[in-house]
Parts: C-alpha cells; structure tokens; sequence
C-alpha cells in the first residue's frame, strides 16, 4: 500500500503543468511582461524597413510574425509586439543587454558574432555587391582605381569590401556610413562613387527608390552572407522555438510565398542558392 502510495505521488510531482516548468530565460521573461520585443533596421529592405506610415515591414519582419504566433501558442498567452529599431553598430549590444529579445533584419551569421550572441537556422543567403549611378558608368571601365566605395560601419560587407580591396591590390577608398540611407544619399549627391551592401539590400533599395532608373548594380558578388536572426546565447528553448518555425516554414515551403511577396517580384525567379538553403532547413519534426 506505501509503494503504491508513493507510486502515485511521484507521478502527481512529475505532472505538475509542463509550462509552468519548462518556460526560462527569454520565454520566461515574454510571458511574465505580456511582449516581445524584436530589433530591427530601419531602412534595409526588402529585410526589413519603415513603411511610409511608420509601421515596420518586410521579410524578416514577416518571419518573425510568425515566430511570435508560435511564442503564444508556447506560453499560452497573447504577446504584445514592440518593433525597436536598431543600427548596425548597437545591434548585438542591444539583445546582450535585453533591449530587444530577437534580432532580425540583414544580419550575418559569424563564428565571431557567435562569440556574443546566438543564430537561428539561416534565414536568406545572398553576397555582397555595388550600386552605382548609371551616368557614372564609364568610369569603370579601368575598375575601382581612385574611387571611393560607400558601406556601412559594423557590417560585414565593411569586412569583405576591404578584404577584397586589399587582396587585389585595388587603391580605392572606403568611406563608412551609419546606415544605408546616409550612404545612398552620398551616392546621388556624388560623394561616393559605388555603395556597397549585400545584394538584395541593394534591390530593396532599389525597388523602393524614386529614381531607381537611374541607378545601376552589379550583377556579380564578392561575398557570401548566410542571414540568420540572432538571440542572446545560451537560452535554448526560445531558439528552438524560432528555429522550428523556420524549419516549418521551409519543409511546407510557405517561406517561398514571403520570398516572392517581398523579393521574387523584384528578381523575377527564385536565386537557386535560396532554394538549397531551404531545403537544408526542412528539419524533420
């Protein structure tokens, strides 16, 4: 009669509801504020950008709507969304000191950043390239000799750009900007002779540019960057939840209707390494 007494009690401690158990670190924290709040950049589309009405949108931002569908239906609860804008420079600063609880946007996926915060499956992969005003384009026809070439601080696109200018002995000029709409302003008042940014910036640019005639990309790219959205270290159940939503997406091939909603009318057909990218993120269940 004891041990089947005890029998009973150790399952009743083991039934304690599983979420009041399970929810820690950033889920924890959701759930005891009512909110979330997700970082952003400003003025990177199609990732991510302020819509004329103030209100942030894009394809990041579209992902992470559907990560926080999943949050609620995790914790059992409503969530509250408070997009907080953040720059290059002070992203990853902002989710280690619990400013914004997911990183999403243009954001690389580093082994160095990985010292600082944690990545969730990719995202988007792309490479970097140049935009140029198109009246300016005989001006290449002996390379990037004496130009100067416009990128964001903080970027990895900053990284590679001088890399690439070094390796090949190229004597150009790199000129850092805070954020892309300073570095394309430099651009039209002829500044800067290039801007440099990942290559689908560049179209989003472009595709919401009042004067995108008269601007000109190149169609090559000198990098490769693997997007990620990033979350603080250590804190495995929200990362889970993010990457499952990712996988989900990807094994249903819903993400192909976000990629075309925001970047297949530009491009016109799905870049291939996309494709491959979502294929290695249908995760089974």
């Amino acid at each position: 009669m004891r041990r089947k007494l005890a029998i009973i009690l150790c399952i009743l401690f083991f039934a304690t509801p599983v979420a009041a158990q399970e929810l820690t670190g950033t889920l924890q924290q959701i759930k005891k504020t009512g909110q979330i709040r997700i970082g952003y950049r400003a003025s990177e589309p199609p990732m991510s950008f302020l819509e004329k009405d103030g209100t942030p949108n894009g394809y990041s931002i579209d992902l992470s709507k559907c990560i926080v569908t999943e949050i609620e239906k995790r914790i059992g609860a409503d969530v509250k969304v408070e997009y907080v804008p953040v720059t290059a420079e002070n992203r990853f600063k902002a989710l280690v000191a619990n400013k914004i609880d997911i990183l999403c946007g243009a954001t690389t996926k580093t082994l160095s950043r990985s010292e600082l915060v944690d990545f969730t499956q990719l995202t988007f992969v792309t490479g970097a390239s140049l935009m140029r005003l198109r009246d300016n384009s005989d001006r290449y026809a002996s390379g990037f000799d004496g130009k100067r070439i416009g990128v964001v601080k903080g970027t990895t696109t900053a990284v590679f750009l001088k890399d690439l200018i070094r390796e090949t002995s190229t004597r150009a000029e790199v000129v850092l900007f805070n954020s892309a709409e300073e570095g394309m302003d430099a651009l039209r008042k002829k500044k800067i002779d290039a801007y440099s940014a990942d290559q689908v910036v560049l179209i989003g640019i472009a595709s919401k540019a009042h004067d995108r005639m008269k601007l000109e990309m190149d169609p090559n790219v000198f990098s490769f960057e693997p997007f990620a959205f990033a979350v603080r270290r250590n804190d495995a159940d929200f990362r889970l939840v993010a990457d499952r939503v990712i996988s989900d997406l990807c094994r249903t091939k819903k993400i192909f209707e976000i990629y075309d909603k925001w970047i297949g009318d530009i491009t016109g057909q799905r870049l291939p390494i996309f494709e491959a990218m979502v294929q290695l993120n249908s995760t089974p269940k």
